[in-house]
């Protein structure tokens, strides 16, 4: 059902992107939606009533359209990801959600579902520390605020920089804040080497109890949004390497606009987790 919701014409981030992993993969089971008290873990009060209360169409920013179907899916994608992180699996959900902020939307997200995931999972398992490792292409601002000040949670970030949303560079560093920005053009030797150099060591320093990993797949060499030049064996080691890092690990999809190309990017992150 959440294929056909928060239509979004011939936007990038469009209905396609979960339909086609949904008719490619052939285990799954349906998530659920996230109550308003579990998105209001990393979201305003008045925020998700704006969302909820939408009836026509509106642009929640440049970006971001939010129709009167957006509520139902984003709740989906959001409790869908509270799933996969209590149970160890991968979240196949739209929208995304890591730029989304506590208080509004940006750049394709409505609700930062990984963000939500954490806070539920730590509520829910009673865990002190979460790892959040993201590699969009684009950098996961939202999360990154969300948790900025919160000790408990680890956001790490490979990405393309400078671009789009203009953070993450290399100044942008806390002691659970860990950004690793790579040029234009950065494929698979250089997201592994940088992996083994900054993020292996921040994730295993913390001692997550749990890592969720915000899986964008815009980084490929074939997407038409990023500059990155990732291939399916790479997105495979990078999956595998997350694997490596927490006894308990979950994935919640994130970008990725080649259609032709997502669903083997998405077997490959799978054959990683599970390797």
């Amino acid at each position: 059902m959440m294929a056909r919701l928060h239509q979004t014409g011939s936007h990038p981030e469009r209905p396609e992107r979960l339909a086609v992993l949904l008719e490619h993969q052939y285990v799954w089971s349906e998530g659920r939606a996230a109550t308003v008290e579990e998105l209001q873990l990393c979201h305003t009060a008045d925020y998700v009533e704006l969302v909820r209360s939408v009836e026509d169409q509106i642009w929640l920013d440049g970006d971001t359209v939010c129709t009167a179907t957006t509520f139902e899916a984003a709740a989906l994608a959001a409790g869908t990801a509270i799933e996969a992180a209590l149970r160890g699996g991968f979240a196949l959900v739209r929208p995304p959600g890591h730029h989304a902020l506590a208080d509004c939307a940006m750049g394709f997200c409505i609700f930062n579902n990984v963000a939500v995931a954490a806070r539920a999972a730590q509520q829910r398992l009673g865990l002190d520390r979460v790892a959040i490792v993201d590699f969009d292409v684009h950098h996961g601002n939202g999360t990154e605020a969300i948790f900025r000040e919160d000790d408990s949670v680890l956001f790490v970030s490979l990405h393309q920089w400078p671009f789009y949303p203009g953070t993450g560079s290399s100044s942008d560093q806390e002691e659970t804040t860990v950004n690793v920005p790579l040029a234009a053009g950065s494929g698979d030797a250089e997201y592994l080497e940088a992996f083994d150099r900054m993020v292996r060591p921040a994730v295993e320093g913390f001692e997550p109890e749990l890592l969720i990993v915000s899986a964008g797949f815009d980084a490929h060499v074939d997407d038409p949004l990023g500059g990155m030049r990732v291939s399916e064996d790479g997105f495979r080691e990078l999956a595998k390497r997350c694997r490596a890092l927490s006894g308990r690990v979950a994935a919640v999809l994130e970008g990725g606009y080649s259609i032709e190309n997502l669903p083997r990017l998405v077997d490959a992150a799978l054959d990683g987790f599970t390797a």
